[in-house]
Order: structure tokens, then C-alpha cells, then sequence
């Protein structure tokens, strides 16, 4: 059996988040690399969420966000995102506890076969007609159906969202639509009183082999395979906290695990001094630096 402590897995987070001087993310090209290599990870640091982020990554440590746009480590974060988001080099959007997250394009089919989604553009009308999507993200949806990409002061206008008082709706419809995957940033439009927004395209349409690619993977196996992925990033994790991070009930993340400790890819059930809980650890995860 296993035994680490929780010294020990910081250090490998540390190694593995990039949150070194000698690891920093120093380039656009590194900073592709860097989500490549974690499957997936947040933009920003969530407070309360142990998992990888970009910014930490390019800062070389872990670090507050900053509030001013002049910081050298948030001006990379958000310019080489947006020089990014026309590119394809992975999915941008709000995802993993309704944050920014961004997943490689290899991980993305596991994340899509999770969804509500079956690859069909008008998959929503059946979704719509269950109750299981509201009146504002279908209008929101068949904007962007009807149109192709527009940016957020055009969408609004489009579906009939204008107005001050649909604003937070209208916010809350885009992060609804991101998290089921249908909609995605897809560039930078000087729109706006800021000059800047969002350009928003239908996923289905902007990664069209996505829905295929995920067409042939079971639920359980996308599960499992996203649960390893992640402990591979974070080395050890609760269930309660996998399940709050992915959505998933308690239940899905502990078949996922046993099914993957009889494989003998992590170890159950363990206790770390200074962690809460009992810990999922991934095998032999202290020898990765």
C-alpha cells in the first residue's frame, strides 16, 4: 500500500502545476503544451478547487490574481488566450465548476460524451420540449444557429435580450449553454463600451469531429478515464471533491475509482495526515519528477 504525505504530494503539485521558477509557462507555445500535458485545466485559480491553472503556470508559483491589468503573468493569461481562441489549439470556456476552463482536443471527446449533447444541431428541440433547456438559451442558441458567431452585444440584440434588466439572465444563459457544451468563445470583437467581446459559436459546428470522436465512448468510460486524468494532475482527491469538480454523483465517482483501482491505476481509501477525507491517490505518483 501506498504511503505519501502531504508534504510530499505538494511537491508534486507544484512540479506537475508548473508552479516552479525552473518550470514556468514563458511562451505561447509552452502555455499549448501545458494544457496539452493536464488534459484540462482552470484559467484562473479557484479558490476552494485543487487543480491546475494556467495563470499559476505562467506566473512559476502560486500567487493571488491580480486586480491590475498592467501585471506582467495576467497580461500573458488573457492575451495568449485570446490570440488562442480562433486557433483551435483547445477548448476555451466555462466549464468545470462554471469557471474558464480549458481542455485539450483530446480530452474534449470524453467531456462531450458526458453531455446532454448527441452531435445533432438541433438536438435542443428535443431538450427544449423535455424541459430540460429554458426559453432563454433556446433563443440564445438559435441566434447563433441562424447567424454563425456573433459577439455578445449582437447575440443579445438577436435573441431578444437587450434589454438592462436581461442582462444577468442573459450572463446566466451563456455559462448554462458553455457548461452543456453547446456554446464556446471563438474570438475577440471590438464590441461593446469596452471594445471587447466575446465572439460565441456553437461547438458542434466549431470541433464538428468532437461529437463523433465522443460517439463511441460509454459514460463510464469517459469517467473513468477524466478521474485518472485528474489524479494524475492533482495526485490525491476525495470523491466528495472529483464530484463537485465534474458534476458527478458520489456513486459515478466511486464505481469510476474501484473500477480503476481493480486495474490498479490508483489506490482507495487512503489517509493523509493534514488532507480530510479519505484520499484516492494515484499510483506511484511520486515518481513523476
Amino acid at each position: 500500500m501506498t504511503t505519501l504525505t502531504r508534504d510530499e504530494i505538494e511537491r508534486q503539485r507544484e512540479f506537475n502545476y508548473r508552479r516552479t521558477p525552473e518550470r514556468r509557462v514563458r511562451t505561447i507555445e509552452e502555455a499549448r503544451a501545458f494544457v496539452e500535458e493536464m488534459g484540462f485545466c482552470h484559467f484562473w485559480p479557484i479558490k476552494g478547487v485543487e487543480m491546475p491553472s494556467l495563470f499559476h503556470a505562467i506566473a512559476g508559483r502560486m500567487r493571488p490574481v491580480p486586480d491590475e491589468h498592467s501585471d506582467p503573468d495576467g497580461a500573458k493569461c488573457w492575451g495568449w488566450k485570446d490570440h488562442a481562441l480562433d486557433k483551435k489549439w483547445w477548448y476555451y470556456g466555462k466549464l468545470l465548476r462554471r469557471r474558464a476552463t480549458l481542455v485539450s482536443l483530446a480530452e474534449l471527446p470524453y467531456f462531450y460524451a458526458l453531455s446532454e449533447n448527441y452531435g445533432a444541431l438541433d438536438d435542443y428541440l428535443q431538450e427544449y420540449a423535455d424541459g430540460r433547456m429554458t426559453a432563454e438559451a433556446k433563443a440564445v442558441y438559435e441566434a447563433l444557429l441562424e447567424h454563425g458567431p456573433l459577439d455578445t452585444v449582437r447575440l443579445r440584440r438577436e435573441a431578444r435580450m437587450s434589454a438592462q434588466s436581461a442582462k444577468s439572465r442573459f450572463d446566466r444563459t451563456l455559462v448554462e449553454l458553455q457548461v452543456g457544451l453547446k456554446v464556446l468563445p471563438v474570438g475577440v470583437a471590438e464590441a461593446g463600451a469596452w471594445r471587447y467581446a466575446f465572439l460565441y459559436e456553437l461547438l458542434p459546428r466549431w470541433f464538428p469531429d468532437v461529437p463523433e470522436q465522443a460517439r463511441g465512448i460509454g459514460r463510464g468510460e469517459a469517467q473513468q478515464h477524466l478521474l485518472l486524468r485528474h489524479l494524475h494532475n492533482v495526485v490525491a482527491a476525495t470523491p466528495a471533491q472529483v464530484a463537485r469538480l465534474f458534476g458527478w454523483t458520489t456513486v459515478e465517482v466511486e464505481r469510476a475509482a474501484a473500477r480503476l483501482e481493480e486495474a490498479r491505476e490508483i489506490e482507495r481509501g487512503m489517509r493523509v495526515e493534514g488532507l480530510r477525507g479519505q484520499q484516492m491517490i494515484i499510483a506511484a505518483a511520486w515518481m513523476r519528477n
